[in-house]
């Protein structure tokens, strides 16, 4: 196949393309930094390509909601070209505004018969922006991006990461088919179902950091991998706390390689 092509969907208010692009670069594979009105224009864009990522930042300034407005754009205009590359079996990563992109686009989750969405992010509990690293764990190998990994480090920077589902059965029906693939742990609490703030920094429901669809090819986290794909991203590598494993670049690498 040659080396696995990436388009990174900017907007604007999009902050981390660069980083996200030179994550997907270091992991072996091609990235082009794409604008929306670009996609808006030629929708078939997407087709030379095997991985779409929406990166972090604060597209059109959050105004709304959080993604809210680009998420619109794409459920309305780019639809089909989304639906066509699911399809294809490619890769679908979003990044913390990217996952509220996702999210909300119904990209990443089905909506309900009535038209329901089954999930959302909404207001951190903490009723503030929380910038914080997290420990993380994962549970199997649905989520091809998380592959070969039981736990992560990772910084999150965000103010709506809180993780709601649209009831208990929806929850549940999520968590039995392992599309709750990350999640927030604590070393301060003996029952991993109730994490406390700050490790858990939003509040989610199940302690939810990321979730994968159906498929495991599109994914959706709030933590930054592309902030930890050395290990001097570590914070506190000079400290020798760190490893020689550069935690995020577990999935730039996991996405690059499921197409070799």
């Amino acid at each position: 196949m040659g080396t696995p092509r990436v388009l990174i969907l900017r907007a604007p208010g999009t902050n981390c393309d660069r980083e996200t692009a030179f994550a997907f670069e270091q992991a072996g594979g091609q990235a082009d930094i794409v604008h929306i009105n670009r996609l808006l224009k030629e929708s078939k864009l997407p087709s030379a390509y095997q991985i779409l990522c929406i990166p972090g930042g604060f597209s059109y300034g959050d105004d709304i909601a959080a993604g809210r407005i680009l998420a619109n754009q794409i459920r309305h205009h780019l639809h089909e070209t989304f639906e066509s590359f699911k399809a294809h079996g490619k890769l679908i990563l979003g990044i913390c505004n990217g996952f509220q992109v996702l999210i909300k686009s119904n990209v990443l989750l089905p909506i309900s018969p009535e038209g329901k969405a089954a999930a959302t992010l909404t207001w951190n509990d903490s009723g503030k922006f929380e910038d914080r690293w997290v420990q993380l764990a994962s549970k199997g190998d649905k989520c091809v991006f998380l592959r070969g990994t039981t736990s992560l480090y990772l910084p999150i920077a965000h103010a709506e990461g809180k993780f709601v589902a649209r009831d208990e059965e929806t929850l549940s029906q999520l968590d039995a088919n392992c599309q709750l693939a990350l999640r927030y742990t604590s070393c301060r609490s003996r029952d991993p179902e109730h994490v406390p703030y700050p490790d858990n920094p939003n509040g989610s429901l199940a302690n939810v950091a990321g979730i994968c669809d159906s498929t495991g090819r599109i994914f959706g986290l709030m933590p930054h991998p592309e902030r930890h794909i050395h290990p001097t991203n570590h914070p506190r590598w000079t400290r020798a706390e760190s490893t020689e494993q550069a935690d995020g670049k577990i999935i730039f690498d996991n996405a690059i390689h499921y197409f070799s």
